[in-house]
């Protein structure tokens, strides 16, 4: 008997996670992802272990995107959308893959044509070694750029001729894992974030680290010494109708403050916050140990200035005194909230699933936030909700065994 099919949409953590399982219980998975990498936003995400580990993840997601490009039973789609869904019998779902230029059969990874166009931005590369290929055609730079690309690789992996193309593939089952977009720091104008340089995002955060090893400023690339993060940017703000929790934010700074302070105890770290969301039963503990490493103070600041060196003048409400202060940091990290997908919409259409009041795709069940009205469509990870990594892939989870389950399929 033919083993049965099942499409996920999402490449990121919960779509790899839901893959997988359904992968090791003997289906057959399409795994569509829009970008050119697997991963989603957690791949980007640097390990936050001290002299112990803190739960934060990262390793998770590394290891489940070696375990999926590696099985063979789950067939991925790179730089691919989602055209039209059908239900019969099974689903028929047209897909479109733009053009890739790259042939990852023949790229061996060396990142010649990346270091050749660093520059101008025309190759992406991946955030993990386990992303195949490692690198990938930048469309939207390439344009007036094609000449770059002639004779630059050495295994001829790159071809201009590639062009977009469209098939139609049959599920028995979907999964939509579409993931979340991060808030745009810009939207926050009196931060100054995208205007001065020393005003980043915590997914800049992660980028710099990676990139550099170390949290170097952006204006000079020398080490931060003295650090701000401002919680709740984009999350629990009336002002721009985003009332959810992210979830994610506080453990997050608190892990990377606490991780930057264990190799280098002489920074100066404060967490501006509204207030701690204790998630998880050793989070608690681990605040109380932040307490003695890193400076709270139960304000959100106003408004940034840039002054002397690209440093950065923070007006802020002093609790203590009941005025208004100002204070100077070398860096500032805004601790940015979890939105909804903005194509949720345009798939909402396409597979009939409901949209709740903030845009994130809403569940039938309140006892099973996995299952829709629709039968034999299910969704997973931050496309319900927002949700860390470890909730993540438990969603995932049981989505996938809620799948097994509707096709009548026993691990």
């Amino acid at each position: 008997m033919e083993p049965k099919h099942v499409m996920i949409i999402g490449g990121g953590i919960a779509g790899m996670t839901a893959a997988w399982e359904l992968a090791e219980s003997g289906l057959r998975v399409d795994l569509v992802e829009k970008s050119g990498f697997l991963g989603g936003h957690a791949i980007q995400y640097t390990c936050k272990a001290t002299s112990e580990c803190l739960q934060c993840g990262a390793c998770s997601v590394e290891k489940m995107l070696k375990n999926v490009v590696e099985n063979d039973s789950i067939h991925v789609h790179l730089s691919t959308e989602i055209e039209n869904i059908e239900k019969n019998t099974t689903y028929s779902i047209t897909i479109k893959k733009s053009a890739a230029f790259i042939d990852a059969a023949k790229c061996t990874n060396c990142g010649i044509c990346f270091e050749k166009l660093k520059d101008k931005g025309i190759i992406a590369r991946g955030y993990s070694k386990n992303n195949i290929p490692l690198y990938a055609i930048n469309n939207e730079k390439l344009c007036g750029n094609e000449d770059s690309l002639k004779d630059i690789c050495p295994e001829v992996a790159i071809s201009l001729n590639d062009a977009p193309s469209s098939k139609v593939l049959n599920a028995d089952a979907v999964i939509v894992a579409t993931g979340f977009n991060p808030f745009d720091a810009g939207r926050k104008a009196t931060y100054g974030y995208a205007k001065f340089p020393n005003v980043i995002s915590g997914l800049d955060l992660e980028r710099i680290k990676r990139q550099k090893g170390f949290l170097a400023r952006p204006s000079d690339g020398k080490a931060a010494q003295k650090i701000a993060f401002i919680q709740c940017v984009g999350s629990r703000d009336e002002n721009l109708g985003n009332l959810w929790c992210s979830q994610i934010c506080c453990p997050y700074a608190l892990r990377t403050a606490e991780s930057l302070k264990h190799k280098n105890p002489d920074l100066d770290i404060t967490v501006f916050y509204m207030d701690i969301q204790n998630t998880g039963k050793s989070f608690p503990a681990f605040y109380e140990t932040c307490k003695n490493d890193i400076r709270f103070i139960r304000s959100i600041p106003v408004d940034i200035f840039p002054v002397e060196n690209d440093n950065l003048n923070m007006r802020l409400f002093d609790e203590i005194h009941g005025a208004p202060e100002m204070e100077a940091f070398d860096l500032v990290v805004l601790s940015i909230g979890i939105m909804p997908n903005p194509e949720n919409k345009k798939l909402s259409e396409q597979t009939g699933i409901g949209l709740d009041a903030d845009g994130f795709f809403k569940n039938a069940d309140e006892l099973n936030k996995t299952e829709i009205a629709n039968k034999g469509i299910f969704i997973a990870g931050t496309a319900q909700g927002p949700k860390n990594i470890a909730a993540s892939m438990a969603h995932a989870g049981q989505a996938a065994s809620c799948v097994l389950q509707y096709l009548g399929v026993t691990k």
